[in-house]
């Protein structure tokens, strides 16, 4: 069948979570991350998903940002950084992450063939409008469409349901890109055509499921897609 939805994880696939930390580190006053911001930014990743994964089986649900604050918490004491003004730096750029370069011309692309185009994400709407419009990109999505409708974090099915009843599609006319290995795992398990996009070209997960694609980058989406 056709696909004629493509639907994007957010952080990390549309959006660098790392240009926040990159960014703050380049300003002098904040020195102490110049060196480390990579790794800051890597734990800070790796936090705010395993807090979101935790509450997802706990039952605990709280909206994305503030996983993404703890997240950070917990990766500034892991790097021996404190004070309340790098914090607040590091959180409030993370409101306007930058894009990747391809993505606006790849968004432009499908949109020109007719194709509808989602964000699907764990992010709370506000986070999520933030961010799409930096990036300018509000014209170039259909939806954007966040966990916080149905309280629970990927990868709960019902969050992959939200593609069908907000579009009214078969699972078979979706094509669903991550960055995370585990998210595209989980939505080939519930039907739908996924492509990884892995940029640091890591190993595929262990589990029962795999991607149909895989990716360096977001350029090829068009094509996976039929464009």
């Amino acid at each position: 069948m056709a696909i004629t939805t493509c639907v994007f994880d957010a952080y990390g696939t549309l959006f660098d979570v790392a240009s926040a930390a990159r960014e703050a580190a380049g300003r002098p006053e904040n020195a102490e991350i110049a060196e480390n911001w990579a790794k800051l930014a890597g734990d800070w990743r790796q936090k705010q998903l395993q807090y979101s994964w935790l509450r997802a089986v706990m039952g605990a649900h709280t909206d994305f940002w503030q996983v993404t604050q703890d997240g950070l918490d917990w990766a500034m004491e892991a790097n021996g950084v404190s004070g309340a003004r790098l914090r607040k730096d590091l959180l409030d750029l993370y409101w306007s992450l930058a894009a990747y370069d391809e993505v606006p011309a790849m968004l432009a692309a499908l949109k020109a063939a007719g194709l509808n185009t989602a964000i699907l994400s764990n992010g709370s709407p506000d986070m999520l409008d933030g961010a799409v419009a930096t990036a300018g990109l509000t014209d170039r999505l259909d939806a954007v469409l966040s966990v916080e409708s149905v309280g629970i974090f990927k990868p709960d099915r019902r969050v992959y349901d939200l593609v069908g009843a907000h579009f009214g599609c078969r699972v078979e006319e979706v094509l669903f890109v991550s960055s995370n290995g585990w998210d595209a795992a989980a939505a080939a398990e519930y039907g739908f055509e996924t492509v990884w996009v892995n940029r640091s070209g890591e190993p595929v997960d262990r589990l029962p499921w795999i991607p149909h694609h895989q990716l360096q980058d977001l350029t090829g989406i068009p094509v996976i897609a039929g464009v």
